[in-house]
């Protein structure tokens, strides 16, 4: 049994400070982020559910957006980017207009194949990375880690050496965002995982039974279910070991669909 278990009903409100001096902004630089808050010896870890599987990292001075989808309108009461990372070039996670409409002068990390579908404009702040390549994205160290179906009947939702998962280092502590994926020899072989963001949704990514497995092996400290649609979560509950701590939150505030 995991050690406790976290629910929501919903988000958060954020509080705004000095929205009435902004004049018709896309996205609010003086909102505060709010969220799950995890400690390092350098500050807080802040975790912001979007939608489905899109997130915000806060970290001292710096905002990250995962995969931000969804039209501006959602972000619009959020702070602006100072980084944004793209897994791969699933609509649910890759949206160009979004992008547009957000991203202002924020570097943009992302796959080969989400970098080539970037307008001139958005590439002039992009770079693409390659699974097992790492970089650093505004001095927080990054590596990308292979994402992909493992199961015959669904390689061909996310083939092997396309999509990215995401390795973050934020204050000495280790942050996993897995992107779309089944339990890759790359995933399995993690250690030192503080937080870990998990899809579980078929036909398209894992079984939560399958992602049990994976947090049994690789044991990250946190676990959040993400990308999970219509999925029963129940068996986290019961199934995920001891040494990692299921927190499980409304990443569908507005319906699913």
């Amino acid at each position: 049994m995991f050690k406790r278990r976290h629910v929501i009903a919903g988000m958060a409100a954020l509080p705004l400070v000095g929205m009435a001096g902004v004049s018709n902004p896309v996205l609010a630089q003086e909102a505060a982020l709010e969220g799950d808050k995890v400690p390092t010896d350098d500050g807080d870890i802040v975790i912001h559910p979007v939608d489905h599987a899109s997130l915000l990292l806060g970290f001292g001075n710096e905002v990250i957006y995962v995969d931000p989808v969804g039209g501006a309108a959602l972000y619009e009461r959020l702070p602006a980017p100072t980084a944004i990372l793209i897994t791969h070039g699933h609509g649910d996670h890759f949206d160009l207009p979004t992008l547009e409409a957000i991203a202002g002068s924020a570097p943009i990390l992302t796959s080969q194949e989400v970098f080539d579908k970037l307008p001139e404009a958005l590439k002039a702040n992009a770079s693409a990375i390659a699974n097992g390549e790492e970089t650093s994205l505004n001095g927080i160290a990054v590596r990308a880690i292979a994402a992909h179906n493992i199961t015959e009947d669904r390689m061909q939702y996310h083939p092997v050496g396309v999509g990215n998962g995401y390795l973050l280092t934020l204050g000495g502590k280790v942050v996993y965002v897995a992107g779309d994926t089944e339990p890759t020899e790359d995933m399995l072989g993690l250690t030192a995982v503080e937080v870990a963001f998990l899809p579980m949704n078929l036909p398209y990514t894992m079984t939560p039974e399958q992602a049990v497995e994976a947090i049994n092996v690789f044991k990250p400290r946190i676990v959040y279910p993400y990308h999970y649609g219509d999925s029963d979560l129940s068996v986290l509950e019961t199934e995920v070991g001891p040494d990692s701590e299921v927190r499980l939150r409304n990443w569908y505030p507005n319906g699913q669909g």
